[in-house]
C-alpha cells in the first residue's frame, strides 16, 4: 500500500521583542552560527566514518547514529573525558545540548549536500563543461531551531519563552507573540520543532507543522479553472451531469497595474542608460524586479486562495487544470506587446499555490488535454469563429454569436472552462473505474478532446 507523503506547511508567528531582547536575539543566532561553522569543519574532516550513517534515510536508529558520532568526538563528559576535539567546549561554553544537536543536524546536511555535490560535478553531471567546482560554505545564514521544553516553551499563542545568550550565560527571556496564522487551531496539525528568524529587517518564529488533513466526502463535481491573460482566472464548477452550478471570474486587476507599471519604467531607464546602443550593466534594476516578483506571488496568492474557497464551497472531487508544462509563447503582431503580456501570465504559479493550498484540505488537483478546450465549443456546434478585427466576438459554428471579451484565447474564458470540467469529469470517471467516453470510435475525435455537451450525452445513457 502507498503511503501519503507528508504534507508540511509553515507558519510566521511574528514577535515584538524589546531593544534589549533584540541585542539577546542577535548574539544568540551570531553564537549559533559560530557554532555551526565549527562542526562543519569537524564533520567534513571525518566524513568517511560519518558519511555511512546518514545512508539509510528510512530506518529511524541507522539515521540518528550520526549526532551521537559527532559527540564523541568533540563533546566531553564526565564518563568521556579524552575527546579529539577539546576547544568546543572551550569556545562554546555551556552551549545547551539541544541547540548543539540542531546544529550538529545542520551542519551535517550542509557537508552531505556538498559531498553529493562534488561527487556529481567530477563525474561529469554539469550545467555547463566549463563549471567550476562545488565549495563547502561554511558561511551560511542559519538560523536556531528551537525544540519544546529545551530552548523554548509556549505560554498559550500570545507569549512564547525562548532561551537565548546574553554574552556570557544562557538565560530565558519571554517575547509577545503580535501576529500568528490559523493552523494550530486545526486539531490534526502537529506543532514541531520552530526556528527563531531575527535579522535587521524581520523577527519571527518559523513555525512548521505536519497537516493530516480529514478524509473527504466530496460531492459529484469539478472546480474548473482556466487560466489566461486578459483574465488571470475563470471558474466554473461542472457536475458529472453537465450542469455547470457556479461561474466565477478571478482578475486582480490592481496589483497587475502596478507589476506592470514598475516594468514599463524598467525599459524607460534602460534606453536612457544605453541610447541608441550599448549593454546594461549587471543587476540593472534588480530591485524593481524583486519587487515585480513579489507582486506576482501576491497575484498567485490571491488568486489561488480564492479557488481553493471556491471547491471547499462546494465540496469539489478535484480542481481541474490544463496541462501547460512546456508551452513557449509565440510573437504577436509587429510591435504588439503580446509576448512581454505571456511572460507575465502565471499559469505555473498560481497552478502550483492552488496545488498546495488544496491538498492541505485533502483535495487532489488533475490536469486535462490543454488542446482546443477553447477553440471546440461546449454545446458540440463545433469550432468557434472569431473575429479577425476583434477578437473577442465569437460565433458558434450554430450561428448564435455572443462578446466574448472573457473568453478569448488564450485567455481565461467560459467556454474552456466548461470543457475543462468536463475532461475533469471523464478523467475522474475513468479514474474510478467507471467507464467513460470511448476514443476508438470513428468519425469522432479522441476522448481528451471531450466537450461539456459530452456531459450530457452521457449522463443521459447513464439514466437510460
Amino acid at each position: 500500500m502507498k503511503t501519503p507523503n507528508k504534507i508540511i506547511r509553515t507558519d510566521k508567528w511574528r514577535l515584538n521583542p524589546t531593544p534589549d531582547q533584540k541585542l539577546l536575539f542577535g548574539e544568540t543566532v551570531k553564537v549559533y552560527r559560530r557554532a555551526c561553522r565549527y562542526l562543519v569543519g569537524i564533520i567534513y574532516t571525518h566524513w568517511t566514518e560519518l558519511g555511512c550513517l546518514t545512508a539509510d534515510r528510512v530506518a529511524w536508529p541507522t539515521a540518528n547514529q550520526l549526532t551521537p558520532a559527532v559527540e564523541r568526538l568533540m563533546h566531553q563528559t564526565a564518563k568521556r573525558p579524552n575527546i579529539k576535539y577539546p576547544q568546543f567546549n572551550k569556545a562554546f561554553y555551556k552551549f545547551p545540548s539541544y541547540y548543539r544537536r540542531a546544529a550538529i543536524a545542520f551542519a551535517a546536511g550542509q557537508v552531505s549536500s556538498y559531498v553529493t555535490r562534488y561527487r556529481e560535478w567530477q563525474s561529469g553531471t554539469r550545467k555547463r563543461r566549463n563549471s567550476k567546482p562545488p565549495r563547502l560554505n561554511a558561511e551560511t545564514g542559519c538560523y536556531p531551531a528551537l525544540y519544546k521544553g529545551q530552548c523554548y516553551k509556549l505560554h498559550g499563542f500570545n507569549q512564547v519563552e525562548i532561551k537565548v545568550f546574553d554574552g556570557s550565560d544562557w538565560v530565558w527571556t519571554s517575547v509577545q507573540i503580535t501576529g500568528l496564522r490559523e493552523r494550530h487551531k486545526v486539531a490534526t496539525n502537529k506543532l514541531m520543532s520552530p526556528s527563531l528568524v531575527f535579522n535587521e529587517r524581520c523577527c519571527h518564529l518559523s513555525v512548521p507543522f505536519a497537516c493530516k488533513p480529514e478524509k473527504r466526502k466530496p460531492e459529484a463535481n469539478v472546480t474548473a479553472v482556466d487560466l489566461g491573460i486578459n483574465t488571470t482566472a475563470t471558474i466554473a464548477v461542472v457536475t458529472h451531469s453537465g450542469t455547470v452550478i457556479h461561474r466565477e471570474f478571478i482578475h486582480p486587476g490592481r496589483d497587475i497595474d502596478r507589476r506592470d507599471k514598475r516594468l514599463k519604467s524598467v525599459s524607460v531607464r534602460a534606453s536612457k542608460t544605453m541610447g541608441k546602443g550599448g549593454k546594461l550593466h549587471k543587476g540593472f534594476c534588480s530591485l524593481t524586479y524583486q519587487k515585480c516578483r513579489r507582486i506576482n506571488n501576491q497575484i498567485g496568492h490571491i488568486v489561488s486562495k480564492r479557488i481553493v474557497e471556491i471547491a471547499e464551497k462546494f465540496n469539489s472531487e478535484a480542481i481541474v487544470f490544463e496541462n501547460l508544462k512546456g508551452w513557449k509563447p509565440k510573437g504577436g503582431r509587429k510591435r504588439s506587446n503580446l509576448r512581454q503580456r505571456f511572460h507575465g501570465w502565471l499559469k505555473s504559479k498560481i497552478r502550483d499555490f492552488t496545488e498546495m493550498k488544496w491538498a492541505e484540505l485533502g483535495g487532489k488537483v488533475i490536469e486535462v488535454v490543454a488542446a482546443y478546450t477553447s477553440k471546440l465549443a461546449y454545446d458540440g456546434s463545433g469550432t468557434v469563429k472569431r473575429n479577425s478585427k476583434n477578437y473577442a466576438l465569437a460565433t458558434f459554428s450554430s450561428g448564435k454569436r455572443f462578446n466574448a471579451v472573457r473568453v478569448a484565447w488564450p485567455t481565461a474564458n467560459l467556454n474552456g472552462a466548461y470543457n475543462i470540467g468536463a475532461r475533469g469529469v471523464f478523467k475522474l470517471v475513468r479514474r474510478n473505474g467507471n467507464g467513460g467516453r470511448s476514443s476508438k470510435r470513428s468519425r469522432r475525435p479522441p476522448r481528451s478532446w471531450a466537450c461539456l455537451c459530452d456531459l450530457w450525452t452521457s449522463g443521459s445513457l447513464r439514466l437510460a
